[in-house]
């Protein structure tokens, strides 16, 4: 049993180990788990956790795909190695489905349906149990239509049933020493553009290359987002002044503007998950 330091306050890591406790006992009674593996926080704690309590019972699934950059997938390579847990690299197709290239507010239900379709097909020539993924606690607070798909192929979220959220798993990952623990989060590069403007994989690329352009000056959690000619950089507000530096500004455009892009932008709003969805909540009653 994972014992924890005293990193954390103790009536908070009484709570998150409660929590813990329960996500070792959903996944005991599930005996035989797929664990569909991306590399980022949660997933890299549901695979630590399902490997602890079920061995070699516990296999991770990767998809590889033009909808995330290949860092990622290496990455998630190294850490299943760490873990010592049977990695499976799989390939997705979903740009060649014009439901979800077409780029619709339920894009993410196409993408998840051939996933989840194909981590089936994995599980059962494994014999496996169940089919998990990382969602977590807070992810009930955006726009997920993955989240429907889940449901139709019978998916289970155990960090979710558990109750643990997205702060409590990174305290828990620190604790164990896991080395993605403060890895800024991760989402598909699909997500980068506004709903209804097609997604290729030039597209995809050149926000890729724009992001690096951003990381490179030193700043980790970004996102590029797509409008036509015109980037939109998100950084959180402390990296602000970094990227307003004259010089660092000067380097950044035109490096940008080599890509392809016409405008580079910086949002003042900041760095926040799911700004895509914004639009759509004007509708929402």
């Amino acid at each position: 049993m994972f014992i924890p330091a005293c990193g954390l306050e103790s009536d908070v890591m009484a709570e998150s180990m409660r929590k813990l406790a329960t996500l070792e006992d959903i996944l005991l009674r599930m005996e035989k788990v797929l664990v569909a593996y991306s590399g980022g926080v949660d997933s890299t704690f549901l695979l630590k956790i399902s490997r602890d309590v079920l061995g070699d019972r516990a296999v991770a699934v990767t998809a590889s795909s033009k909808t995330y950059p290949d860092r990622e997938l290496e990455e998630a390579k190294e850490i299943a190695k760490m873990l010592g847990v049977r990695h499976v690299i799989i390939k997705t197709q979903e740009l060649e489905n014009d439901k979800f290239a077409s780029n619709p507010p339920d894009r993410c239900y196409y993408c998840k349906t051939e996933l989840f379709s194909k981590l089936w097909k994995i599980a059962r020539e494994f014999k496996l149990n169940y089919v998990l993924d990382g969602s977590n606690s807070d992810d009930v607070n955006d726009y997920r239509p993955g989240v429907r798909a889940a449901e139709e192929h019978g998916v289970r979220s155990p960090l979710r049933e558990a109750g643990l959220s997205k702060d409590e798993i990174r305290a828990l990952s620190k604790e164990m020493n896991l080395p993605i623990w403060d890895k800024p989060s991760a989402a598909c590069l699909a997500s980068r553009f506004p709903y209804g403007y097609r997604i290729t994989p030039e597209k995809l690329l050149q926000v890729d290359r724009a992001e690096e352009i951003i990381r490179a000056v030193g700043i980790k959690q970004v996102r590029v987002r797509h409008h036509g000619n015109t980037a939109r950089i998100e950084v959180s507000a402390v990296d602000f002044q970094t990227l307003l530096n004259e010089r660092t500004s000067g380097r950044i455009v035109e490096d940008i503007k080599r890509l392809g892009y016409d405008y580079v932008t910086l949002d003042l709003q900041g760095y926040r998950t799911g700004s895509m969805n914004e639009p759509l909540r004007k509708y929402q009653t």
